[in-house]
């Protein structure tokens, strides 16, 4: 596994996943080789930002000027690593 990324970390999606809308199932997709990974709630809109142009505290500030309310400065950047460590984003 790769260190964890600095600050100045612009997540992107990793070249052999893409991220479609599926209008059946109201939800954002990301397409991998041989599976289907299904974002529900306000992950879509997370990824969606991940276009590798904005850094982890733009996307943090991004999304919480769009959810006010929610506690994105918590809950975005482990999610971040998450999908990182998982080998989705780059």
């Amino acid at each position: 596994m790769t260190a964890a990324p600095g600050a100045d970390w612009r997540p992107a999606l990793a070249p052999a996943i893409v991220r479609r809308y599926d209008r059946v199932r109201d939800r954002d997709l990301l397409l991998l080789p041989e599976r289907v990974g299904v974002l529900t709630g306000s992950a879509g809109a997370v990824v969606g930002l991940c276009d590798g142009s904005r850094s982890v505290p733009d996307i943090v500030e991004e999304l919480a000027e769009r959810f006010p309310d929610a506690p994105v400065a918590t809950d975005v950047p482990p999610f971040l690593e998450r999908l990182r460590r998982e080998g989705w984003l780059r």
